[in-house]
Protein backbone atom coordinates (compact mmCIF):
# COMPACT_ATOMS: atom_id res chain seq x y z
CA UNK A 1 0.00 0.00 0.00
CA UNK A 2 1.23 3.70 -0.74
CA UNK A 3 0.83 4.51 3.06
CA UNK A 4 3.37 1.75 3.72
CA UNK A 5 6.40 4.67 3.41
CA UNK A 6 4.67 6.11 6.53
CA UNK A 7 4.05 3.42 8.31
CA UNK A 8 7.19 1.45 7.52
CA UNK A 9 10.59 3.37 7.17
CA UNK A 10 12.37 4.53 9.69
CA UNK A 11 13.24 8.04 7.47
CA UNK A 12 9.16 8.35 8.17
CA UNK A 13 9.36 7.96 12.11
CA UNK A 14 8.87 11.99 12.55
CA UNK A 15 6.04 11.48 10.22
CA UNK A 16 4.44 9.41 12.18
CA UNK A 17 5.02 11.47 15.39
CA UNK A 18 2.75 14.38 13.02
CA UNK A 19 0.34 12.26 12.55
CA UNK A 20 -0.19 11.05 16.16
CA UNK A 21 -0.02 14.65 16.92
CA UNK A 22 -2.95 14.59 14.59
CA UNK A 23 -5.11 11.93 16.63
CA UNK A 24 -3.81 8.77 14.88
CA UNK A 25 -3.63 5.75 17.24
CA UNK A 26 -0.57 3.78 17.64
CA UNK A 27 -2.72 0.86 16.50
CA UNK A 28 -4.09 2.82 12.87
CA UNK A 29 -0.66 2.54 12.02
CA UNK A 30 -0.83 -1.01 11.36
CA UNK A 31 0.25 -1.96 7.68
CA UNK A 32 -2.84 -3.87 7.22
CA UNK A 33 -5.17 -0.73 7.95
CA UNK A 34 -5.27 1.06 4.38
CA UNK A 35 -5.14 5.34 5.05
CA UNK A 36 -8.70 6.19 3.49
CA UNK A 37 -8.95 9.65 1.98
CA UNK A 38 -12.24 11.36 2.45
CA UNK A 39 -12.76 14.72 0.36
CA UNK A 40 -15.93 16.32 2.10
CA UNK A 41 -17.93 19.10 -0.10
CA UNK A 42 -19.84 20.44 2.80
CA UNK A 43 -20.73 23.71 3.16
CA UNK A 44 -23.21 25.85 4.45
CA UNK A 45 -23.91 27.85 1.41
CA UNK A 46 -25.16 25.19 -0.91
CA UNK A 47 -28.36 23.16 -0.42
CA UNK A 48 -27.02 20.10 -1.75
CA UNK A 49 -24.21 20.11 0.39
CA UNK A 50 -25.65 20.78 4.36
CA UNK A 51 -26.03 17.77 4.82
CA UNK A 52 -22.47 16.02 3.72
CA UNK A 53 -21.13 15.99 7.41
CA UNK A 54 -23.72 13.48 8.36
CA UNK A 55 -23.09 10.91 5.35
CA UNK A 56 -19.22 12.02 5.80
CA UNK A 57 -19.54 10.20 8.92
CA UNK A 58 -21.30 7.50 8.01
CA UNK A 59 -18.55 7.00 5.25
CA UNK A 60 -16.15 6.78 7.43
CA UNK A 61 -17.96 4.70 10.03
CA UNK A 62 -17.87 1.94 7.00
CA UNK A 63 -14.23 2.57 6.69
CA UNK A 64 -13.37 1.94 9.99
CA UNK A 65 -15.37 -1.03 10.37
CA UNK A 66 -14.08 -2.43 7.50
CA UNK A 67 -10.37 -2.08 8.53
CA UNK A 68 -9.25 1.12 7.36
CA UNK A 69 -8.35 4.71 9.15
CA UNK A 70 -10.38 7.48 7.55
CA UNK A 71 -8.86 11.18 6.77
CA UNK A 72 -11.34 13.57 6.30
CA UNK A 73 -10.80 17.33 4.65
CA UNK A 74 -12.83 19.85 3.00
CA UNK A 75 -13.37 20.54 -0.58
CA UNK A 76 -14.62 24.04 -1.70
CA UNK A 77 -17.84 23.99 -3.29
CA UNK A 78 -19.77 26.79 -5.77
CA UNK A 79 -23.76 27.08 -5.96
CA UNK A 80 -23.74 27.98 -9.60
CA UNK A 81 -27.81 29.15 -8.63
CA UNK A 82 -26.55 31.55 -5.71
CA UNK A 83 -23.23 32.78 -7.78
CA UNK A 84 -25.15 33.17 -11.10
CA UNK A 85 -25.74 36.82 -12.41
CA UNK A 86 -23.27 37.72 -9.45
CA UNK A 87 -20.22 36.23 -9.58
CA UNK A 88 -20.60 33.33 -12.37
CA UNK A 89 -17.03 33.45 -14.03
CA UNK A 90 -15.33 31.33 -11.18
CA UNK A 91 -17.88 28.05 -11.38
CA UNK A 92 -15.88 25.98 -14.14
CA UNK A 93 -12.55 27.06 -12.94
CA UNK A 94 -13.81 25.84 -9.22
CA UNK A 95 -13.83 21.92 -11.11
CA UNK A 96 -10.13 21.87 -12.32
CA UNK A 97 -9.57 23.80 -8.77
CA UNK A 98 -11.37 20.32 -7.19
CA UNK A 99 -9.46 17.86 -9.12
CA UNK A 100 -6.05 19.91 -8.00
CA UNK A 101 -7.31 19.73 -4.62
CA UNK A 102 -8.03 15.47 -4.11
CA UNK A 103 -4.28 15.69 -5.93
CA UNK A 104 -2.53 17.59 -3.49
CA UNK A 105 -4.12 15.88 -0.80
CA UNK A 106 -4.29 12.53 -1.44
CA UNK A 107 -0.35 11.79 -2.85
CA UNK A 108 0.86 14.47 -0.31
CA UNK A 109 -0.15 12.33 2.31
CA UNK A 110 0.31 8.94 0.96
CA UNK A 111 -3.29 7.98 1.14
CA UNK A 112 -4.05 4.38 -0.12
CA UNK A 113 -7.49 5.65 -1.62
CA UNK A 114 -10.13 8.18 -1.32
CA UNK A 115 -13.73 8.92 -1.19
CA UNK A 116 -15.61 11.59 -2.85
CA UNK A 117 -18.06 13.26 -0.35
CA UNK A 118 -20.32 15.53 -3.11
CA UNK A 119 -23.72 16.60 -5.01
CA UNK A 120 -23.27 19.80 -7.62
CA UNK A 121 -22.36 21.18 -10.89
CA UNK A 122 -18.30 21.48 -10.89
CA UNK A 123 -17.95 19.51 -7.49
CA UNK A 124 -18.87 16.15 -8.67
CA UNK A 125 -16.99 16.57 -12.41
CA UNK A 126 -13.83 17.61 -10.22
CA UNK A 127 -13.79 14.48 -8.16
CA UNK A 128 -14.16 12.29 -11.04
CA UNK A 129 -11.74 14.02 -13.15
CA UNK A 130 -9.16 13.66 -9.97
CA UNK A 131 -10.32 10.27 -9.64
CA UNK A 132 -9.26 9.10 -13.57
CA UNK A 133 -5.33 11.13 -12.83
CA UNK A 134 -4.32 9.97 -10.07
CA UNK A 135 -5.68 6.29 -10.46
CA UNK A 136 -6.10 5.13 -7.18
CA UNK A 137 -9.09 3.68 -5.81
CA UNK A 138 -11.68 5.95 -5.44
CA UNK A 139 -15.73 5.51 -4.66
CA UNK A 140 -17.92 8.86 -5.29
CA UNK A 141 -21.17 9.47 -3.24
CA UNK A 142 -23.47 11.78 -4.32
CA UNK A 143 -25.90 13.80 -2.04
CA UNK A 144 -29.02 13.06 -3.13
CA UNK A 145 -31.75 15.58 -4.89
CA UNK A 146 -33.64 17.49 -2.83
CA UNK A 147 -38.06 17.10 -2.61
CA UNK A 148 -40.00 19.43 -4.70
CA UNK A 149 -42.61 21.42 -2.09
CA UNK A 150 -46.04 20.49 -3.59
CA UNK A 151 -48.57 23.27 -2.96
CA UNK A 152 -52.64 23.04 -3.96
CA UNK A 153 -51.07 19.82 -6.54
CA UNK A 154 -48.02 22.36 -7.90
CA UNK A 155 -44.46 21.59 -7.37
CA UNK A 156 -42.41 24.15 -6.15
CA UNK A 157 -38.99 24.79 -5.70
CA UNK A 158 -35.56 27.54 -5.83
CA UNK A 159 -35.13 27.42 -9.56
CA UNK A 160 -38.26 28.63 -10.51
CA UNK A 161 -37.39 31.69 -9.30
CA UNK A 162 -35.43 32.57 -12.27
CA UNK A 163 -38.39 32.99 -14.27
CA UNK A 164 -40.35 34.36 -12.21
CA UNK A 165 -37.69 37.22 -11.75
CA UNK A 166 -38.84 37.46 -15.82
CA UNK A 167 -42.43 38.37 -15.20
CA UNK A 168 -41.10 40.64 -12.95
CA UNK A 169 -38.94 42.09 -15.42
CA UNK A 170 -41.86 42.48 -18.30
CA UNK A 171 -44.35 43.36 -15.35
CA UNK A 172 -46.28 40.75 -15.33
CA UNK A 173 -45.72 40.68 -11.60
CA UNK A 174 -44.77 42.90 -8.61
CA UNK A 175 -41.94 42.41 -6.65
CA UNK A 176 -44.13 42.48 -3.50
CA UNK A 177 -45.66 39.57 -5.56
CA UNK A 178 -42.52 37.38 -5.75
CA UNK A 179 -40.93 37.94 -2.77
CA UNK A 180 -44.41 36.48 -1.25
CA UNK A 181 -43.18 33.37 -3.34
CA UNK A 182 -40.42 32.37 -1.11
CA UNK A 183 -41.45 30.12 1.32
CA UNK A 184 -43.14 27.93 -1.29
CA UNK A 185 -39.82 28.22 -3.42
CA UNK A 186 -37.88 26.79 0.08
CA UNK A 187 -37.00 22.95 -0.02
CA UNK A 188 -34.38 22.10 2.09
CA UNK A 189 -31.29 19.43 1.80
CA UNK A 190 -30.47 18.46 -1.39
CA UNK A 191 -29.25 19.31 -5.18
CA UNK A 192 -32.26 20.92 -6.72
CA UNK A 193 -35.08 18.90 -7.59
CA UNK A 194 -34.45 18.15 -11.75
CA UNK A 195 -32.66 16.87 -13.94
CA UNK A 196 -30.19 19.90 -14.00
CA UNK A 197 -26.37 19.54 -14.01
CA UNK A 198 -26.04 18.71 -10.10
CA UNK A 199 -27.98 15.37 -10.55
CA UNK A 200 -27.02 14.81 -14.52
CA UNK A 201 -23.43 14.65 -12.91
CA UNK A 202 -24.72 12.42 -10.18
CA UNK A 203 -26.59 10.06 -12.62
CA UNK A 204 -23.13 10.49 -14.84
CA UNK A 205 -20.81 9.27 -12.09
CA UNK A 206 -23.61 6.23 -11.43
CA UNK A 207 -23.62 5.10 -14.55
CA UNK A 208 -19.42 5.55 -15.29
CA UNK A 209 -19.30 2.82 -12.68
CA UNK A 210 -17.87 5.07 -9.75
CA UNK A 211 -20.88 5.16 -7.52
CA UNK A 212 -22.88 2.24 -5.92
CA UNK A 213 -26.11 1.80 -7.49
CA UNK A 214 -29.18 3.55 -6.66
CA UNK A 215 -26.82 6.12 -5.34
CA UNK A 216 -27.59 9.32 -7.70
CA UNK A 217 -31.31 9.23 -7.20
CA UNK A 218 -31.94 8.12 -3.99
CA UNK A 219 -33.13 11.95 -1.62
CA UNK A 220 -30.55 13.92 -0.03
CA UNK A 221 -32.71 12.54 3.83
CA UNK A 222 -33.79 9.33 2.71
CA UNK A 223 -32.21 6.89 5.12
CA UNK A 224 -30.99 4.96 2.70
CA UNK A 225 -28.58 7.35 1.76
CA UNK A 226 -26.70 6.76 5.14
CA UNK A 227 -26.75 3.09 4.02
CA UNK A 228 -25.07 4.41 0.78
CA UNK A 229 -22.41 6.00 2.86
CA UNK A 230 -22.00 3.42 4.95
CA UNK A 231 -21.17 1.16 2.16
CA UNK A 232 -19.16 3.21 0.03
CA UNK A 233 -16.70 3.60 3.23
CA UNK A 234 -16.56 -0.30 3.74
CA UNK A 235 -16.34 -0.49 -0.30
CA UNK A 236 -13.53 1.78 -0.72
CA UNK A 237 -11.74 -0.62 1.87
CA UNK A 238 -12.43 -3.19 -0.44
CA UNK A 239 -11.14 -1.64 -3.58
CA UNK A 240 -7.66 -0.70 -1.94
CA UNK A 241 -7.57 -4.42 -0.54
CA UNK A 242 -8.38 -5.90 -3.79
CA UNK A 243 -6.33 -3.54 -6.47
CA UNK A 244 -9.27 -2.25 -8.06
CA UNK A 245 -8.57 1.55 -9.75
CA UNK A 246 -10.50 3.64 -11.63
CA UNK A 247 -9.18 3.42 -15.15
CA UNK A 248 -9.81 -0.06 -14.83
CA UNK A 249 -13.95 1.22 -14.59
CA UNK A 250 -13.62 4.69 -16.21
CA UNK A 251 -13.41 2.71 -19.96
CA UNK A 252 -14.28 3.62 -23.20
CA UNK A 253 -17.20 1.75 -22.91
CA UNK A 254 -18.04 3.32 -19.81
CA UNK A 255 -18.31 6.44 -21.13
CA UNK A 256 -20.15 5.60 -24.56
CA UNK A 257 -23.03 4.34 -21.85
CA UNK A 258 -22.75 7.27 -19.82
CA UNK A 259 -23.30 9.28 -22.68
CA UNK A 260 -26.35 7.21 -24.02
CA UNK A 261 -27.86 7.04 -20.46
CA UNK A 262 -28.05 11.13 -20.71
CA UNK A 263 -29.83 11.07 -24.15
CA UNK A 264 -32.18 9.17 -23.44
CA UNK A 265 -33.02 10.92 -19.98
CA UNK A 266 -32.48 14.58 -21.37
CA UNK A 267 -29.86 15.75 -18.99
CA UNK A 268 -27.81 18.99 -18.69
CA UNK A 269 -26.18 19.94 -21.92
CA UNK A 270 -22.88 21.26 -19.17
CA UNK A 271 -22.84 16.66 -19.76
CA UNK A 272 -20.61 17.70 -23.20
CA UNK A 273 -18.40 19.92 -21.08
CA UNK A 274 -17.70 17.38 -18.23
CA UNK A 275 -17.64 14.15 -19.70
CA UNK A 276 -14.71 15.33 -22.05
CA UNK A 277 -12.57 16.57 -18.93
CA UNK A 278 -13.13 13.57 -16.86
CA UNK A 279 -12.37 11.10 -19.95
CA UNK A 280 -8.96 13.04 -20.75
CA UNK A 281 -7.67 12.19 -17.04
CA UNK A 282 -8.55 9.14 -17.73
CA UNK A 283 -6.66 9.06 -20.60
CA UNK A 284 -9.22 8.45 -23.17
CA UNK A 285 -10.50 10.85 -25.97
CA UNK A 286 -14.16 12.12 -26.51
CA UNK A 287 -15.40 14.13 -29.05
CA UNK A 288 -18.49 16.54 -28.87
CA UNK A 289 -19.65 15.09 -32.07
CA UNK A 290 -20.08 11.75 -30.25
CA UNK A 291 -23.45 13.36 -28.16
CA UNK A 292 -24.76 14.34 -31.22
CA UNK A 293 -24.05 10.38 -32.99
CA UNK A 294 -25.41 8.77 -29.91
CA UNK A 295 -28.48 11.07 -29.40
CA UNK A 296 -29.59 10.52 -33.01
CA UNK A 297 -30.47 6.85 -32.32
CA UNK A 298 -31.41 7.26 -28.83
CA UNK A 299 -35.06 7.17 -27.50
CA UNK A 300 -35.96 9.92 -24.86
CA UNK A 301 -37.31 8.24 -22.38
CA UNK A 302 -37.42 10.32 -19.10
CA UNK A 303 -38.88 14.35 -18.67
CA UNK A 304 -37.80 15.50 -15.58
CA UNK A 305 -37.77 18.98 -14.85
CA UNK A 306 -36.63 21.32 -16.37
CA UNK A 307 -37.94 19.21 -19.60
CA UNK A 308 -41.23 17.79 -18.07
CA UNK A 309 -43.17 17.70 -14.99
CA UNK A 310 -41.47 14.67 -13.00
CA UNK A 311 -38.59 15.15 -10.34
CA UNK A 312 -35.52 12.98 -9.44
CA UNK A 313 -37.63 11.56 -6.53
CA UNK A 314 -40.31 10.39 -9.42
CA UNK A 315 -37.28 9.03 -11.16
CA UNK A 316 -36.17 7.14 -7.98
CA UNK A 317 -39.61 5.87 -7.07
CA UNK A 318 -40.13 4.82 -10.72
CA UNK A 319 -36.98 2.46 -10.43
CA UNK A 320 -34.04 4.86 -10.56
CA UNK A 321 -31.41 4.56 -12.91
CA UNK A 322 -31.26 0.59 -12.54
CA UNK A 323 -34.58 1.08 -14.32
CA UNK A 324 -33.50 3.10 -17.01
CA UNK A 325 -31.02 0.89 -17.53
CA UNK A 326 -32.78 -1.78 -17.36
CA UNK A 327 -34.88 -0.09 -21.01
CA UNK A 328 -31.46 0.96 -22.36
CA UNK A 329 -30.04 -2.73 -21.76
CA UNK A 330 -29.82 -3.79 -25.81
CA UNK A 331 -27.26 -0.71 -26.10
CA UNK A 332 -25.08 -0.65 -22.82
CA UNK A 333 -21.66 -2.15 -23.26
CA UNK A 334 -20.07 -3.81 -21.24
CA UNK A 335 -17.98 -2.33 -18.36
CA UNK A 336 -17.32 -3.06 -14.48
CA UNK A 337 -17.99 -0.87 -11.79
CA UNK A 338 -17.07 -0.29 -8.08
CA UNK A 339 -19.96 -2.19 -6.66
CA UNK A 340 -18.02 -5.39 -8.38
CA UNK A 341 -21.28 -6.26 -10.81
CA UNK A 342 -21.07 -5.00 -14.14
CA UNK A 343 -22.94 -2.14 -15.53
CA UNK A 344 -25.45 -5.01 -17.63
CA UNK A 345 -25.18 -6.89 -14.33
CA UNK A 346 -27.03 -3.56 -12.29
CA UNK A 347 -29.30 -3.24 -15.71
CA UNK A 348 -30.84 -6.79 -15.52
CA UNK A 349 -31.41 -6.09 -11.86
CA UNK A 350 -33.01 -2.75 -12.27
CA UNK A 351 -37.05 -2.76 -12.88
CA UNK A 352 -39.54 0.20 -14.00
CA UNK A 353 -42.16 0.83 -11.57
CA UNK A 354 -44.25 3.70 -13.04
CA UNK A 355 -43.97 3.61 -17.02
CA UNK A 356 -45.16 7.21 -17.39
CA UNK A 357 -41.74 8.19 -15.45
CA UNK A 358 -39.22 5.91 -17.99
CA UNK A 359 -41.25 5.09 -20.55
CA UNK A 360 -40.52 1.62 -22.84
CA UNK A 361 -38.38 2.26 -25.88
CA UNK A 362 -41.16 2.27 -27.98
CA UNK A 363 -43.21 4.71 -26.30
CA UNK A 364 -40.68 7.35 -25.80
CA UNK A 365 -41.29 11.29 -25.43
CA UNK A 366 -38.84 11.86 -28.21
CA UNK A 367 -37.63 9.79 -30.93
CA UNK A 368 -33.88 11.29 -30.36
CA UNK A 369 -31.62 11.76 -27.31
CA UNK A 370 -31.92 15.05 -25.27
CA UNK A 371 -28.73 16.85 -27.01
CA UNK A 372 -28.19 18.04 -30.74
CA UNK A 373 -24.79 19.35 -31.98
CA UNK A 374 -25.06 22.37 -34.32
CA UNK A 375 -22.34 23.60 -37.11
CA UNK A 376 -22.52 26.10 -39.77
CA UNK A 377 -20.88 29.29 -40.55
CA UNK A 378 -21.80 30.70 -37.09
CA UNK A 379 -20.30 27.61 -34.94
CA UNK A 380 -18.25 24.92 -35.77
CA UNK A 381 -19.87 23.16 -32.91
CA UNK A 382 -22.79 24.59 -30.64
CA UNK A 383 -24.92 22.24 -28.32
CA UNK A 384 -28.76 22.38 -27.59
CA UNK A 385 -31.08 20.28 -25.27
CA UNK A 386 -33.74 19.51 -28.15
CA UNK A 387 -35.96 18.07 -26.25
CA UNK A 388 -36.68 21.21 -24.15
CA UNK A 389 -37.92 23.02 -27.51
CA UNK A 390 -41.58 23.19 -28.25
CA UNK A 391 -41.86 21.76 -32.09
CA UNK A 392 -42.29 24.90 -33.69
CA UNK A 393 -39.10 26.46 -32.97
CA UNK A 394 -36.76 23.80 -33.76
CA UNK A 395 -36.35 25.05 -37.38
CA UNK A 396 -36.48 29.21 -37.24
CA UNK A 397 -35.25 32.46 -38.72
CA UNK A 398 -34.66 35.71 -37.19
CA UNK A 399 -33.02 38.86 -36.65
CA UNK A 400 -30.01 39.24 -34.04
CA UNK A 401 -30.50 40.96 -30.84
CA UNK A 402 -26.66 41.31 -29.07
CA UNK A 403 -25.61 42.27 -25.57
CA UNK A 404 -22.05 41.75 -24.22
CA UNK A 405 -23.37 41.36 -20.49
CA UNK A 406 -26.33 39.92 -18.76
CA UNK A 407 -27.52 43.09 -16.82
CA UNK A 408 -28.02 44.89 -20.26
CA UNK A 409 -30.35 42.31 -21.73
CA UNK A 410 -32.56 42.05 -18.81
CA UNK A 411 -32.77 45.57 -18.85
CA UNK A 412 -33.77 45.26 -22.79
CA UNK A 413 -36.41 42.87 -21.47
CA UNK A 414 -37.91 45.45 -18.70
CA UNK A 415 -38.08 48.34 -21.55
CA UNK A 416 -39.62 45.53 -23.86
CA UNK A 417 -36.80 46.09 -26.76
CA UNK A 418 -36.91 41.93 -27.14
CA UNK A 419 -39.49 40.96 -29.63
CA UNK A 420 -40.90 38.04 -30.44
CA UNK A 421 -39.06 36.13 -33.31
CA UNK A 422 -35.59 37.55 -32.12
CA UNK A 423 -31.95 35.76 -31.89
CA UNK A 424 -30.80 37.39 -28.69
CA UNK A 425 -26.82 36.88 -29.35
CA UNK A 426 -24.72 37.21 -26.12
CA UNK A 427 -20.79 36.72 -27.46
CA UNK A 428 -17.39 36.91 -25.25
CA UNK A 429 -19.25 34.41 -22.45
CA UNK A 430 -16.89 31.40 -23.60
CA UNK A 431 -13.40 30.08 -21.03
CA UNK A 432 -11.60 33.01 -22.04
CA UNK A 433 -13.80 35.51 -22.95
CA UNK A 434 -16.27 35.83 -20.09
CA UNK A 435 -13.51 34.14 -18.95
CA UNK A 436 -14.81 31.24 -17.01
CA UNK A 437 -18.16 30.50 -19.20
CA UNK A 438 -20.53 31.47 -17.11
CA UNK A 439 -23.62 30.22 -17.23
CA UNK A 440 -26.82 31.74 -18.49
CA UNK A 441 -29.50 30.57 -16.76
CA UNK A 442 -30.94 34.20 -15.49
CA UNK A 443 -31.03 35.22 -18.81
CA UNK A 444 -32.89 32.15 -20.04
CA UNK A 445 -35.28 31.88 -17.87
CA UNK A 446 -35.76 35.71 -17.66
CA UNK A 447 -36.82 35.52 -21.49
CA UNK A 448 -39.11 32.33 -20.74
CA UNK A 449 -40.55 34.17 -17.74
CA UNK A 450 -41.53 37.42 -19.68
CA UNK A 451 -44.08 34.99 -21.98
CA UNK A 452 -41.95 34.87 -24.93
CA UNK A 453 -42.33 32.13 -27.08
CA UNK A 454 -40.25 32.59 -30.22
CA UNK A 455 -37.47 34.03 -28.89
CA UNK A 456 -33.87 32.31 -29.17
CA UNK A 457 -30.72 32.89 -27.80
CA UNK A 458 -27.14 32.04 -28.70
CA UNK A 459 -24.03 32.22 -26.85
CA UNK A 460 -20.42 30.93 -26.59
CA UNK A 461 -21.22 30.78 -22.68
CA UNK A 462 -23.04 27.67 -21.74
CA UNK A 463 -25.88 27.31 -19.88
CA UNK A 464 -27.83 25.57 -16.61
CA UNK A 465 -29.20 22.19 -16.83
CA UNK A 466 -32.55 24.33 -16.15
CA UNK A 467 -32.52 26.08 -18.85
CA UNK A 468 -35.35 25.35 -21.50
CA UNK A 469 -36.18 26.27 -25.06
CA UNK A 470 -34.26 27.29 -28.19
CA UNK A 471 -31.46 27.97 -25.93
CA UNK A 472 -27.99 27.34 -27.63
CA UNK A 473 -24.32 27.54 -25.86
CA UNK A 474 -20.88 26.27 -26.17
CA UNK A 475 -20.58 28.14 -29.76
CA UNK A 476 -17.00 27.18 -30.32
CA UNK A 477 -14.76 28.81 -31.67
CA UNK A 478 -15.75 31.41 -29.39
CA UNK A 479 -15.61 35.06 -30.14
CA UNK A 480 -12.68 35.50 -27.29
CA UNK A 481 -10.61 33.45 -30.07
CA UNK A 482 -11.95 34.81 -33.41
CA UNK A 483 -14.88 32.78 -33.37
CA UNK A 484 -18.09 34.28 -36.06
CA UNK A 485 -20.13 34.67 -33.19
CA UNK A 486 -18.25 37.82 -31.88
CA UNK A 487 -19.03 39.71 -35.45
CA UNK A 488 -22.41 39.01 -35.34
CA UNK A 489 -24.26 42.66 -35.20
CA UNK A 490 -27.79 44.07 -34.82
CA UNK A 491 -30.27 42.73 -37.76
CA UNK A 492 -27.94 39.86 -38.93
CA UNK A 493 -30.88 37.14 -40.00
CA UNK A 494 -29.72 34.05 -38.42
CA UNK A 495 -31.15 30.51 -39.15
CA UNK A 496 -31.38 27.56 -37.17
CA UNK A 497 -32.58 24.12 -37.93
CA UNK A 498 -32.17 21.17 -35.53
CA UNK A 499 -33.19 18.82 -37.48
CA UNK A 500 -30.78 19.15 -39.58
CA UNK A 501 -28.35 20.65 -37.17
CA UNK A 502 -27.72 24.20 -38.95
CA UNK A 503 -26.62 26.98 -37.42
CA UNK A 504 -25.75 29.99 -40.20
CA UNK A 505 -25.53 33.59 -40.44
CA UNK A 506 -26.99 35.04 -43.83
CA UNK A 507 -23.77 36.83 -44.46
CA UNK A 508 -21.49 36.23 -47.41
CA UNK A 509 -17.69 35.22 -46.26
CA UNK A 510 -15.98 38.75 -47.27
CA UNK A 511 -18.21 40.40 -45.00
CA UNK A 512 -17.92 37.55 -42.15
CA UNK A 513 -13.85 38.45 -42.76
CA UNK A 514 -14.34 42.36 -42.86
CA UNK A 515 -16.63 41.53 -39.21
CA UNK A 516 -14.08 39.34 -37.80
CA UNK A 517 -10.69 42.15 -38.31
CA UNK A 518 -13.43 44.76 -36.94
CA UNK A 519 -14.46 42.93 -33.66
CA UNK A 520 -13.52 44.40 -30.62
CA UNK A 521 -13.09 42.17 -27.67
CA UNK A 522 -14.87 43.95 -23.89
CA UNK A 523 -13.05 44.98 -21.07
CA UNK A 524 -13.19 42.36 -18.40
CA UNK A 525 -12.24 42.79 -14.67
CA UNK A 526 -10.21 40.24 -13.98
CA UNK A 527 -8.58 37.92 -11.07
CA UNK A 528 -5.65 36.44 -11.16
CA UNK A 529 -7.46 33.10 -11.30
CA UNK A 530 -9.30 34.32 -13.99
CA UNK A 531 -6.71 35.28 -16.34
CA UNK A 532 -4.84 32.43 -15.34
CA UNK A 533 -8.11 31.04 -17.02
CA UNK A 534 -8.06 32.72 -20.05
CA UNK A 535 -4.58 32.42 -20.73
CA UNK A 536 -5.27 28.67 -20.57
CA UNK A 537 -8.14 28.66 -23.03
CA UNK A 538 -6.99 31.30 -25.59
CA UNK A 539 -6.38 29.86 -28.87
CA UNK A 540 -8.09 26.68 -27.68
CA UNK A 541 -11.88 25.38 -27.48
CA UNK A 542 -13.94 25.22 -24.71
CA UNK A 543 -13.15 21.24 -24.43
CA UNK A 544 -9.14 22.47 -24.23
CA UNK A 545 -8.22 21.42 -27.64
Amino acid sequence: MRSDILKRNIETLPHRALLMSAGVKRQDLDPEKPFIGVANSFTELIPGHIHLNELTAEVKRGIRDAGGVPFEWGVPGICDGIAMFVEMRLSLPSREHIADNIEIMVLSHSLDGWVGVTACDKITPGMLMAAGRLNLPAVILTGGPMKANIINGKKHHPVEGFGIVGQVKAGKMSRDEAEQLLPSMTCGAGSCVGLYTANTMAVVAEVLGMSLPGCSTTLALDPLKKEQAYQSGRRIVELVRKGGRPRDILTENAFANAIRVDMAMGGSTNAVLHIPAIAKEAGIHVEVGEFDRISRETPNICSIIPAGEHEMADLDAAGGIPAVLSRLRDFLKESPTISGSSITQVAASGKVVDELVIRPLDNPYHAQGGIAVLKGNIANSAVIKQTAIQEEMLVHRGPAKVFYSEKDLLEAIGAKAIKEGDVVVLPFQGPAGAPGMPEMLTPTDAIKGAGYKRVALLTDGRFSGATTGPCIGHVEMEAYNGGMIGAIRDGDIIEIDIPNRKLDVDLGNEEIQLRLKEAKIPERTLTPMLSAYREKFSGKNCYGR
